[in-house]
């Protein structure tokens, strides 16, 4: 792993001994390591000069890892304890060509709850989830996607302004509790996955439907079961 991540950061191909030294390690030392990774097909060596730079084997298997499939099969375990323990469906939501998709569900065990369809495209400025991913997007993305969102393009300058102001406060309190802006009678509660302007983020949404058959649990145990679950995806992520 050394040889490679070492190799990877070089922009000209390195000796044998070269590297050696730049890890710390003795030339004979590290011969089977580039013999073998060579064979592998990671390391391409250079029959005239003899020297070795990093093939792209590395860069097609990473191809391969799709960072949704990825974060569904890190997500959705933990989410199915959260909705057992807090008597309500969850979802995952991730920014997705300027919109906001839903990636996976986690149903409750009551007999009536949210059903938010996995691969369901909503407008991001007008969700809750969406504003949480766009306060915490970087900049770049933020503005494309204002730039390309229709609700945002016929809101006044003063209107603009309080936007902009609120997605700063929802950034600073790393949650967002709103009323659902599709169904009448549902409270979404929405938190980050992963760090801001970080590599993967995603939210987790509770979408609460007030019914007397449900035994609602406290509402800040709620919250914090929510952030205890996005910390728990965040660090099987690494992110």
């Amino acid at each position: 792993m050394d040889v490679l991540e070492y190799l990877v950061e070089q922009e000209l191909p390195k000796s044998q001994t070269e590297i050696a030294s730049a890890l710390g390690r003795g030339a004979n030392e590290i011969y089977r390591v580039l013999i073998n990774l060579e064979s592998r097909g990671y390391l391409v060596r250079d029959a005239v000069s003899g020297l070795y730079r990093a093939s792209l084997k590395i860069y097609n298997l990473s191809r391969r890892i799709s960072p949704i499939d990825q974060l569904r099969q890190c997500a959705l375990p933990h989410m199915e304890d959260l909705a057992v323990s807090i008597d309500h469906s969850c979802h995952l939501t991730m920014l997705y060509q300027s919109q906001t998709m839903v990636i996976v569900q986690a149903r409750s065990q009551v007999p009536m709850s949210v059903n938010i369809t996995e691969g369901a495209l909503f407008p991001t400025l007008s969700t809750t989830s969406g504003k949480v991913l766009l306060a915490n997007s970087n900049s770049e993305v933020r503005d494309m996607i204002l730039q390309r969102s229709e609700d945002y393009a016929l809101l006044t300058t003063k209107a603009k302004s309080a936007l902009t102001k609120e997605l700063d406060n929802i950034r600073e309190q790393k949650i967002l509790i709103a009323d659902n802006p599709v169904i009448e009678g549902v409270t979404d509660h929405a938190v980050l996955v992963g760090s801001a302007e970080g590599k993967i983020i995603a939210c987790l949404v509770v979408s609460k439907l007030g019914m007397k058959m449900v035994q609602d649990g406290d509402e800040m145990d709620i919250i914090q079961d929510m952030h205890q679950t996005a910390e728990n995806i965040s660090q099987q992520l690494g992110c």
